[in-house]
């Protein structure tokens, strides 16, 4: 159960690093460099979606996926129709810091049918978009205003009442290209404040930022568009987060 494997790796204190796979922005040969990459630099999970995907590749994505690595992959959906049933599991995104009834729950009704039927784990996520210095694909696509990068008690009380609703994890999402990540003011007030599990994902493109987001209290660190672009991009960040993991042995 992935579920159970974000719980334990946060009750050991140690970090993760989710690759996210965009399908519109990857060819076959280009996927099946980023999954040997993935396995060889420790990747723990494969995040895969996006905030549109206008091609059929969804389905291809996750075969190679699975047929290539033993690394979990759990859908990030962008709607109710990006569902594969042979993903290992899937991020049911509220997304909790807008006021777009339709993904607050309007499309969750829609896909429950569809989820219920699969194989699928599902992973109740309070999604959480943070300003990022400049409008992204998903405050288009959700038609929803980011939570001001500069008012952490407001992330915090967002994440709060998604725990107090029951979402096993929140995921605060600077969004795909973003010129800045989420702050760590920020992830440090919104981990202080709950015991879900802390995903931390949108702009983080160096070590800089990578070290930045798990210090400040990120379990579970997403890197995208930079790692595709550049492979050395998901070595560099693996290595920091193994050595957060190897400085908790050691301490």
């Amino acid at each position: 159960m992935v579920l159970n494997l974000f719980k334990q790796r946060v009750r050991e204190g140690k970090k993760s690093l989710a690759l996210l796979i965009d399908p519109d922005d990857i060819n076959k040969s280009g996927l099946s460099a980023v999954i040997n990459a993935a396995i060889e630099n420790r990747v723990d999970y494969f995040f895969v979606g996006g905030s549109l995907i206008t091609t059929n590749n969804l389905s291809s994505v996750i075969e190679c996926i699975k047929s290539q690595s033993n690394i979990p992959c759990v859908l990030f959906p962008g709607n109710a129709i990006h569902i594969h049933s042979d993903a290992d599991a899937i991020l049911f995104l509220s997304l909790i810091s807008g006021r777009n009834p339709e993904l607050l729950i309007g499309q969750h009704v829609v896909a429950a049918p569809v989820i219920k039927r699969s194989r699928l784990e599902v992973i109740p996520t309070g999604y959480m978009l943070i300003h990022s210095g400049k409008p992204t694909s998903v405050s288009y696509m959700s038609n929803t205003q980011p939570i001001p990068n500069d008012k952490p008690s407001l992330a915090v009380s967002t994440a709060m009442a998604g725990e107090m609703l029951g979402l096993q994890c929140i995921y605060l999402d600077a969004g795909s290209g973003a010129i800045e990540p989420v702050p760590s003011k920020m992830i440090k007030a919104v981990k202080r404040n709950i015991d879900s599990t802390l995903i931390v994902g949108g702009g983080i493109n160096t070590t800089r930022k990578a070290k930045e987001a798990l210090e400040a209290g990120a379990d579970i660190i997403v890197i995208g568009n930079a790692a595709q672009k550049n492979l050395s991009v998901l070595a560099e960040v693996s290595d920091v987060v193994e050595y957060f993991n190897q400085e908790l042995n050691v301490n």
